[in-house]
């Protein structure tokens, strides 16, 4: 058959470009696939390249309200809460947790009851400016793979049952994340103990603090007599290795009220008394539950994709794309 020149570039066209496409729909099915608790491949596939634009009220810390789009807020996010040096994979993972904690604030209120979110670490999420960000060493390259993490999961969102979760997260483990129960008393089924290997990096991956034994009644602000030695009774640990509860001087502390009154890491801890000091190991920094930064990292160093990071530490949780 007959053929003219602009057929002909056209056959050529087509059979680089149509392989090319097939190899890149492949390629997300099997990424999708690989984890459990995620989307079906046609809900990743449809949202490549798109952004969705979701609203967000971001309270300052002098208390005024600042509305802005999602995503913008989601990079300051990501650049406060974890090091741009993380694997891109493990950004876009914190990018998710972090939208989805967002939305969650939307929908039902949030902790300041109108829907916004505050950049106070320890009541809602750190948050940074890039132009700060910039100006206190953060790098060029470092702003531009966290506006990627985010652009490339703009829209995706985790769910249970239909609602968001409470995308919680938290700096490393010390090797095994804590169930939400022992730590705020709520049983969530998607935040449970599981393994989280490969944290030993982590700067504070464990950590060593010391007491007089004045010291140590001055934090708990009980009297205590005798050696030190007497006034600790066997710990009782959670599945997720913290300390559930602890006997000092007779008496019964959880290993959060602990881990409060005496400003430790985390609540996996050992302790050992001598008559002139007391010593408290920890693993881990923060409460454990839900996604550790520093294990995210390094899956996504060991080659998972951010969908079998979430699938991981949020057990039978599923992404959902807004939008």
């Amino acid at each position: 058959m007959k053929q003219t020149g602009k057929e002909i570039l056209t056959a050529l066209l087509m059979g680089m470009v149509v392989p090319g496409c097939l190899l890149r729909l492949t390629s997300l099915y099997l990424q999708v696939q690989a984890a459990p608790g995620v989307p079906a491949p046609t809900a990743a596939v449809e949202t490549v390249g798109r952004t969705v634009a979701l609203p967000l009220r971001l309270r300052q810390p002098d208390g005024t309200v600042e509305d802005m789009d999602m995503d913008t807020y989601l990079v300051g996010v990501v650049l406060a809460e974890m090091p741009a040096s993380f694997e891109p994979e493990a950004l876009k993972a914190q990018a998710v947790a972090a939208r989805t904690y967002a939305r969650k604030a939307w929908q039902t209120g949030g902790k300041h009851g109108d829907g916004s979110v505050c950049t106070d670490a320890s009541c809602c999420q750190a948050y940074i400016r890039e132009s700060d960000y910039l100006a206190r060493g953060g790098t060029g390259e470092g702003a531009e793979k966290v506006q990627a993490a985010v652009e490339s999961t703009s829209g995706c969102v985790l769910t249970y049952g239909g609602e968001l979760i409470e995308a919680t997260y938290f700096s490393c483990s010390g090797g095994r994340t804590e169930d939400a129960v022992q730590v705020w008393g709520t049983d969530y089924p998607y935040l449970q103990s599981v393994e989280s290997p490969g944290e030993e990096y982590a700067a504070h991956n464990t950590d060593t603090v010391t007491f007089t034994p004045e010291q140590f009644r001055n934090a708990l602000g009980i009297p205590l007599s005798g050696s030190p030695r007497s006034w600790f009774g066997p710990p009782v640990y959670t599945e997720g290795g913290g300390v559930a509860s602890m006997t000092v001087g007779g008496q019964e502390y959880s290993g959060t009220q602990l881990r409060s009154a005496l400003g430790l890491r985390s609540t996996a801890f050992s302790i050992t008394a001598e008559d002139t000091l007391i010593t408290i190991t920890t693993r881990g920094y923060g409460h454990r539950v839900g996604m550790s930064q520093y294990g995210a990292d390094a899956m996504a160093v060991s080659g998972s994709t951010y969908e079998q990071i979430l699938a991981h530490y949020y057990r039978g949780a599923e992404l959902t794309w807004l939008g």
